[in-house]
């Protein structure tokens, strides 16, 4: 894949390996804070679930538009792609339902802040609408080179 179009599969992992000395670091610090494991936030306790699954739930739903967004604004498109924004928020509700609510809160928080940092930078409907545009623009080309050869073939 990257000898033909220059794309490095493995550059997808790479946000999620920056992130998880963050998450290994604030998983630990919960445990071993007491300020964190018995403090409040809303209606949870930061060191234990969610008991209404609403942190667990918005962590999924943004993590998939998340996921969703950066695949859009991706040239190419594949169906591991797809795989991954379909398994990840499901993925990430299953484990809010056991992690701290601290977590649930980063995850929700992080994918928050992604999801609007990649519509300011890169808006993937933008970009859609310009490759769009290109590619019409080759179509009308090459008709126009047919009319001309057929123009330029039939008038001989």
């Amino acid at each position: 894949m990257y000898a033909e179009a220059g794309v490095n599969p493995v550059m997808g992992c790479l946000p999620m390996l920056v992130q998880m000395p963050f998450l290994f670091a604030l998983y630990q610090a919960i445990f071993r804070t007491e300020a964190l494991k018995v403090g409040h936030f809303l209606w949870m306790s930061l060191g234990s679930p969610d008991p209404l699954y609403i942190m667990g739930i918005l962590a999924a739903v943004f993590t998939g538009l998340t996921s969703w967004v950066s695949m859009m604004a991706q040239p190419v498109q594949s169906s591991m792609n797809w795989i991954m924004v379909a398994v990840m928020p499901i993925f990430i509700f299953i484990m809010a339902l056991s992690l701290p609510s601290a977590v649930s809160i980063y995850w929700v928080v992080t994918n928050a802040f992604s999801l609007v940092q990649t519509f300011l930078i890169q808006n993937p409907f933008k970009l859609a609408r310009a490759r769009e545009a290109k590619a019409q623009a080759e179509k009308d080309r090459q008709r126009a080179l047919r009319k001309a050869r057929k123009r330029a073939l039939g008038h001989k």
